[in-house]
């Protein structure tokens, strides 16, 4: 019970996949304690993403992996025991939002899954959007290099996209997934206003040279 309510205690910070990934595992012995990542000491995480593929045991030994994407990386959800109810009902294909502790062994960083609950896939890209702005009131400002580079991408994409009568913003951020929304929003207003491109309705643009 007290080491129940321990884990209770622990914020459960919102990643993506692919920054928990390049944390570090800090370990007591062969006991998992958390993960360092930056400043912050992570024990429990409030992940979304797809699941690709699900395992069931068939044996005694109960257990169900999953592997959870949210289009950054992929990592593993592992229950064993009695906890696998809590993943019985999800599949591969569905959008989830987890809730759970993290471990590591051989080397691997896994959850241990507190609650995993099916989500539309549209908050995929809010979470992408609200932790990328979390990221980019943490950091230091783009470059002018970096943004010329941002908007060359934008510009590609959108000529790319002619043939199919354009492109939605938002499909813009998902694909350029390392730069954040509102830097996006930002070049793509430019270009609307120099006349670069257009907007034939809310929220699509097209090439107009």
């Amino acid at each position: 019970m007290p080491e129940e309510q321990q884990f209770k205690r622990h914020i459960a910070f919102k990643f993506r996949i692919g920054d928990l990934l390049i944390g570090k595992p800090i370990m007591d012995g062969e006991r998992f304690s958390f993960l360092e990542l930056g400043d912050k000491k992570i024990v429990r995480v409030n992940v979304l993403g797809n699941i690709i593929d699900k395992y069931e045991s068939e044996g005694e030994k109960k257990y169900s992996f999953l592997t959870l994407d949210d289009g950054s990386g992929q990592i593993k959800l592992k229950s064993f025991g009695e906890d696998i109810e809590k993943l019985k009902d999800i599949n591969q294909g569905q959008t989830v939002l987890v809730i759970g502790v993290l471990r590591n062994f051989n080397n691997e960083t896994y959850i241990s899954p507190e609650i995993v609950r099916e989500q539309d896939p549209k908050y995929l890209l809010i979470r992408k959007m609200e932790i990328e702005k979390n990221k980019s009131q943490n950091s230091e400002p783009v470059v002018r290099e970096q943004i010329t580079a941002i908007k060359d991408k934008i510009l590609e994409a959108i000529k790319n996209s002619e043939n199919e009568g354009g492109i939605d913003i938002d499909k813009i951020i998902m694909d350029l997934r390392e730069t954040s929304p509102e830097i996006i929003n930002q070049e793509i207003k430019k270009l609307l206003e120099e006349g670069i491109i257009f907007e034939p309705r809310p929220g699509k643009v097209r090439w107009l040279g």
